[in-house]
């Protein structure tokens, strides 16, 4: 197969960074193409690049779209050359209909008018070509994120689409519809439709890709083959990281857990908003210096039992028993459950957790302002070392912590997030899928920060979705199903079939 796609010695850099350094990266016509490397790597910069959203001049190097350089001065100009890409945060508008959204900027004319029964009988062949069944007329905010997606997939194929781009498709898809729309891109394969898929899951990236690309620090470390049988999970990592990581799990040093920290009886919450109890009865507790994961299918109710338990920001109806340290206690506000020592991270870091436009130092020390104010005014000269200490004992990769927190990778801003909590001084910490959209290495980063709290006494509550990410660090499992507790399992004994049965019975 020839090249559909060439990019040479392209450079791009940022105020203090160098993006790119003298990348090459090649794609064949006609294959799906998997570029991996960890957070910061240069990824996402890459295809912005080759999507036009950084115009010619912004860069160095050259984009040969097969054979021909390519002076991309904005998006329209990459998707005349059949060129289209699918961001993570998707960009459809939730209250247009599905078909407007797919012919937005690229409606469909007889004369000056737009033609609307003939944009809705093309939408409607695209659709089939997704496997979407949908009503064209439907609103996008009606739509699941999966249905969502495959609907930015149907508007870029009825642009002429020749190479798609896929930017973390399925960081917020259940496994469903993780593997359609894998098979998706197979079937799209089979149509002549090239693909380049970013993705941190290593699973699916072994299992969909023809050849492999890693990038690491902004540099080619290289391309790898399936048809040379060279893609596999150590390889990947290995040249990703620049090590191998032959325990993806670090071991934690055996140390006896101590008492209970926090003890929940009879948890029940009501959503008025969805009208049914989404926690039925919720009885469990953690011990000081202990993990303990809590597993369960997407609705099982994970995160609603962690926002029961953090002063119940989305206001359900809560009723039960609480105990932090053998003392009855009131989790009526966030403010509240704070002061008892009881600290959550968020699932969603850039909506809930993060104040993105905001810089590193401010965020860190957000929760907890009162520490570093004096007669109500914040001391800057003090917030300034605090962040800077959080900075190197988390290991934050920044050149400044005012540095805005929107310019760092995922496992960065994860990162900063943890701060913020653990400058709470918690005695109970809840992580909402913690490693979510990150890459291998600072997943590593950040479960062996976990075990270095827990080790100092910390009782850490990991919820997740991943399951071997539960069984690895938890040192018991509760298991979720239809918003009740449905088994508690030993991590030690625990297998995948054990925690799917009790999730699915």
């Amino acid at each position: 197969m020839s090249n559909i796609l060439e990019m040479r010695n392209i450079t791009k850099d940022f105020p203090g960074v160098r993006a790119l350094d003298d990348v090459n990266f090649s794609v064949k016509d006609g294959e799906i193409h998997c570029l991996v490397g960890e957070n910061g790597a240069g990824k996402s910069t890459l295809m912005k690049i080759l999507s036009g959203v950084y115009k010619k001049g912004e860069y160095q190097g050259d984009i040969v779209l097969s054979g021909e350089v390519m002076n991309f001065h904005g998006i329209r100009d990459s998707e005349r050359m059949g060129i289209g890409i699918i961001h993570q945060e998707l960009a459809l508008i939730p209250e247009l209909s599905v078909y407007e959204n797919m012919y937005l900027g690229h409606e469909i004319k007889r004369g000056s008018f737009i033609d609307w029964n003939e944009t809705i009988t093309q939408s409607v062949e695209f659709l089939k070509k997704v496997n979407l069944v949908v009503e064209p007329e439907e609103k996008i905010k009606n739509l699941g994120v999966g249905k969502q997606q495959l609907v930015e997939i149907a508007k870029a194929l009825s642009k002429d689409l020749k190479l798609l781009i896929l930017d973390e498709p399925t960081a917020a898809l259940n496994e469903e519809e993780s593997d359609n729309l894998l098979k998706l891109l197979k079937e799209l394969k089979s149509h002549g439709v090239t693909s380049i898929m970013i993705s941190h899951k290593l699973k699916e990236v072994i299992s969909i890709a023809d050849t492999v690309t890693v990038l690491r620090d902004g540099k080619t470390i290289c391309s790898l083959s399936k048809e040379r049988n060279e893609i596999n999970t150590q390889v990947i990592i290995k040249n990703m990281v620049g090590r191998e990581i032959n325990d993806v799990f670090p071991k934690r040093p055996v140390k006896e857990i101590g008492s209970i920290a926090l003890d929940v009886k009879n948890l029940k919450s009501y959503s008025r908003e969805l009208g049914r109890d989404i926690i039925k009865d919720a009885s469990f507790y953690v011990r000081k210096g202990e993990v303990v994961g809590v597993a369960g299918l997407m609705g099982a109710g994970r995160t609603e039992l962690a926002l029961s338990l953090f002063g119940n920001p989305l206001h359900y109806v809560v009723s039960g028993d609480v105990s932090m340290e053998g003392q009855k206690v009131q989790l009526s506000s966030p403010k509240s459950a704070i002061k008892v020592g009881l600290a959550y991270v968020t699932e969603d870091r850039k909506g809930n957790g993060l104040i993105l436009i905001q810089d590193i130092k401010q965020n860190i020390t957000l929760a907890n302002l009162m520490e570093i104010s004096r007669n109500t005014i914040i001391d800057q000269n003090l917030e300034i070392n605090v962040a800077n200490e959080y900075k190197q004992s988390i290991n934050i990769k920044t050149p400044t912590v005012e540095q805005k927190v929107q310019n760092l990778s995922g496992g960065n801003q994860q990162k900063v997030s943890l701060s913020k909590w653990l400058f709470t001084l918690p005695k109970v910490l809840i992580l909402d899928e913690p490693t979510r959209g990150i890459d291998v290495g600072a997943k590593f980063e950040i479960y062996t920060i976990i075990n270095t709290l827990v080790s100092n006494g910390l009782s850490i509550i990991l919820i997740s979705s991943e399951l071997p990410e539960v069984m690895g660090m938890s040192d018991r499992i509760y298991v979720m199903n239809q918003g009740r507790i449905a088994g508690e399992v030993d991590a030690k004994t625990a297998s995948a079939e054990k925690i799917m049965e009790l999730a699915t019975d």
